[in-house]
């Protein structure tokens, strides 16, 4: 009976399952709501630490990989600094000079510093033409246009006397290396090139029309070729600016500038010139349909009523 009383005995009730997980939270959880904050602020720092690294990383990573820097590397800072400097202040290594009548009345003297450094090429064919090493030479040559803005010589013929007398020394008249030393200057230099008192040569013509496109016929096939139209300058034209000539830059090559003698530059920019006549209708509906009167009215705008001459010319000392 005492077993059987004893297995009667009903067992010990279980706690929910509800209830053990609340009090072992209960027990393990006690923390404030101070320490949480701190815990979860101190985790996000962590985390924002680690990515902010991983990028520095990676940056310093590739600067090494980068060359070290070059000492003669032209910062984008100084290339407009070192192009003006090419065109300002260049030396002067010769001197030329020019004496010049009006109608034969002597007006003065002319002296040019040429730019044998930065125009070598354009410095020593003056000087050859002044000097009369090219076997020709700018005297009893005349000023052929008088601009408000600059003056114009005529320079020398392709043909007739001055081309024979420059054929027999063995000079010729090409100028393909001054067209070369001009793109490199109008690529140097920044702003106004032919300023008050430079001296240039004309290298191109720049009243001359882009070349046109035609068919040729070749071998029996046709073929698109270029038909220039206008006159080809031979480079030993040359201009003096009275004043700031950006009109010029797109034509001449700057050599040198005048050192003395400005006031006969004047002076022969004060000439009485032929009136220009471009905006007449009559000149504009002549031009447009080809007539050769007004190419011709055209070559004598701005040419002097008087005779204006290089009486003499050479190299000073």
């Amino acid at each position: 009976m005492q077993s059987s009383a004893q297995f009667l005995q009903p067992p010990a009730t279980p706690l929910p399952p509800k209830q053990i997980q609340g009090t072992s939270i209960s027990k393990c959880s006690k923390f404030s709501r101070r320490e949480l904050a701190m815990g979860t602020s101190s985790s996000l720092l962590v985390l924002l630490g680690s990515q902010a690294i991983e990028p520095l990383s990676i940056s310093r990573a590739r600067a090494d990989e980068l060359p070290p820097d070059n000492d003669d590397k032209i910062e984008p800072d100084q290339e407009p600094s070192r192009k003006i400097e090419y065109c300002s202040d260049q030396n002067v290594t010769k001197q030329a000079f020019l004496e010049v009548s009006v109608d034969g009345e002597p007006i003065g003297r002319i002296v040019i510093g040429l730019y044998g450094d930065s125009a070598p090429v354009g410095s020593s064919r003056f000087s050859n033409l002044v000097s009369g090493a090219a076997g020709v030479s700018y005297r009893r040559k005349e000023f052929v246009r008088i601009m408000p803005n600059y003056v114009q010589h005529g320079g020398l013929r392709s043909y007739g006397v001055d081309a024979e007398l420059a054929k027999s020394t063995g000079r010729t008249m090409v100028i393909d290396n001054l067209v070369d030393e001009w793109e490199k200057q109008s690529e140097m230099c920044q702003g106004t090139k032919n300023v008050a008192s430079s001296v240039s040569i004309i290298v191109r013509d720049p009243s001359k029309p882009p070349p046109k496109m035609k068919l040729v016929a070749r071998g029996g096939k046709l073929e698109i070729d270029k038909e220039e139209v206008g006159k080809d300058v031979n480079g030993t034209e040359f201009t003096i600016a009275l004043k700031d000539s950006p009109e010029l830059d797109a034509s001449a090559l700057v050599i040198g500038r005048v050192l003395e003698g400005m006031d006969v530059v004047e002076r022969i920019g004060q000439v009485k010139t032929v009136k220009e006549n471009t905006s007449s209708p009559y000149f504009r509906a002549a031009k447009l349909i080809g007539d050769k009167r007004a190419v011709v009215a055209e070559r004598g705008f701005n040419r002097p009523y008087s005779k204006v001459k290089i009486t003499n010319c050479g190299l000073m000392e």
